[in-house]
């Protein structure tokens, strides 16, 4: 992806069958599904490509055991069928994580077995693995450090593990593949009406500060927590559409957990479910939930969130962390669609609406990563047809994306997938680069070079953050290599030295809120 090249594109094209505003889960989903039916398709994200709540998620490519007790079995069903797909099409981004639930006593023991196997009979021949029932020997077995007063048995089932930022990033390598344009930083700052129709957008280029006029046969809303803010561009007074709830997590040494099976809570203290997650060399540990007000790009914890989390901790572990272990701390902000009644964020469930306004804007209400693929997919259907193209079907549900190979090479580095090859290459002259620039995260500088010249990467943070996961699995190391990366930044881009301090600056004050009260 090259974002000059894009931006003579968007200059070259007097009009779009498409414009899709979020680079998003919805909105990057919204887009594949859009040019892979044909259609001329441009994405624009105001920001860096899942720089909110995309790139701020558990971590997890799930049916959502929770809605069980719901009896939402065909939110479950299709929400498993997705995860099918997703591991189908990117399995160097998805793969198989093995989950226990402990139980504390015989009827746990025998509801959630219960459960896990009605789970298992929902995702059908797509099931990963059955599940299974484990003894308090074999529980602590495969977790040692988890405190043995904690359990008397246990349920082992499967689900799927993913990079959500990596996998937005892969998903507009793939938007492009197909013929589609993507720009980061190209904010929508009004939309374009004629005859009361939207009929473009007229957006900024936040990097080079230009001004363009885009016009499409229709326009789509996927900005996720800020849609409400776009639908108000269309219709002032109109009424909010979504409940906003910020999750948390905590990042851990992997010493604390050192176990290939994630752990989860189905009900903590204030009933959410609680996870205990192996990343990379890492553990998270999350969520909590808590309603908030406003959207904003860059949530921090609030009051007490880390002290639930680290509490659970000591709950379940015998050797407990304190708030000086914390590596990092990200929060990322739920745009739940507002129920009737409620009792609680909590309770909520992460499905998805589309709302088409009477200027035709259409909208994306809700929705989650697991479902992202079906979400567009709807969203096309519709817009499809509002806008008068050319009746195409989905192609997604067997599309490969960007990377797929079958000849998988298991390491850090396994997102590039198919890619990798090409990334080390740039190593060949300069062996240095291959090397990493701190030993506990995964960040070279061949990593650095493909993200700048290949993935769209702009600032220090979209590199650090999102195109390597170093800001979230070790904040402090982060801040250390971050000279060393703005400075290979800086020759790929162009950039002077001041460029490269005030780089540094910007990315050392948002590390450190990812360290609160450590520093």
């Amino acid at each position: 992806m090259d974002r000059n090249s894009n931006l003579e594109l968007i200059k070259s094209n007097a009009k779009w069958d498409l414009i899709v505003i979020g680079g998003g889960a919805n909105g990057l989903g919204t887009a594949l599904e859009a040019v892979s039916r044909g259609y001329k398709t441009l994405l624009l994200e105001q920001g860096d490509f899942a720089q909110g709540t995309s790139s701020r998620s558990t971590k997890l490519i799930h049916g959502g055991i929770r809605y069980l007790p719901q009896g939402r079995f065909l939110f479950v069903r299709s929400a498993l069928r997705e995860r099918a797909t997703l591991m189908q099409n990117a399995p160097h981004l998805v793969h198989a994580l093995p989950l226990i639930l402990p139980s504390h006593n015989w009827f746990e023991y025998c509801y959630y077995g219960i459960g896990l196997k009605l789970y298992d009979i929902l995702a059908g021949q797509k099931n990963i693995h059955a599940s299974s029932l484990l003894s308090k020997d074999q529980v602590l077995k495969h977790i040692p450090t988890l405190n043995p007063e904690f359990i008397k048995g246990g349920i082992c089932y499967f689900d799927g593990q993913f990079d959500d930022a990596r996998l937005a990033i892969c998903l507009a390598q793939t938007v492009e593949d197909q013929g589609g344009t993507v720009l980061n930083y190209m904010k929508v700052q009004e939309l374009i009406k004629s005859d009361d129709r939207v009929i473009g957008v007229a957006a900024k280029d936040l990097e080079g500060n230009h001004d363009y006029n885009l016009f499409a046969n229709i326009v789509i809303n996927a900005t996720g927590g800020y849609v409400d803010a776009l639908r108000k561009m269309d219709v002032e007074d109109i009424e909010p559409s979504l409940v906003l709830s910020q999750g948390t997590h905590i990042v851990l040494n992997r010493s604390f957990y050192p176990s290939d099976h994630s752990l989860i809570i189905p009900k903590s203290s204030d009933g959410r479910i609680l996870f205990v997650i192996p990343w990379y060399n890492r553990v998270l540990v999350g969520t909590t939930d808590v309603e908030i007000g406003a959207m904003t790009s860059d949530p921090r914890p609030k009051v007490g969130e880390i002290e639930y989390l680290l509490q659970h901790t000591k709950d379940i572990f015998s050797n407990n962390p304190a708030p000086s272990d914390i590596l990092s701390v990200f929060s990322g902000i739920r745009a739940l669609l507002k129920p009737k009644r409620r009792n609680g964020t909590s309770q909520i469930t992460r499905e998805h609406s589309i709302e088409i306004s009477q200027s035709n804007l259409v909208s994306i209400l809700g929705g989650k990563w697991t479902t992202f693929r079906l979400t567009g997919e709807e969203t096309v259907n519709i817009a499809a047809q509002k806008a008068d193209l050319p009746i195409q079907p989905s192609k997604t549900q067997k599309l490969r994306l960007h990377g797929w190979t079958k000849h998988l090479q298991p390491s850090e580095w396994q997102y590039y997938g198919s890619d990798l090859p090409l990334v080390e290459k740039l190593g060949v002259d300069n062996p240095s680069l291959l090397e990493k620039f701190n030993p506990e995260l995964p960040c070279r500088g061949v990593d650095v070079i493909w993200s700048v010249r290949h993935e769209m990467a702009r600032c220090l943070e979209d590199v650090l953050s999102r195109r390597n996961r170093s800001l979230l699995l070790g904040a402090i190391e982060s801040m250390e290599i971050a000279p060393q990366v703005a400075e290979l930044m800086a020759k790929e881009l162009g950039k002077d030295k001041i460029w490269e301090s005030e780089q540094v600056d910007a990315y050392r004050q948002l590390a450190i809120g990812y360290l609160p009260g450590k520093l």
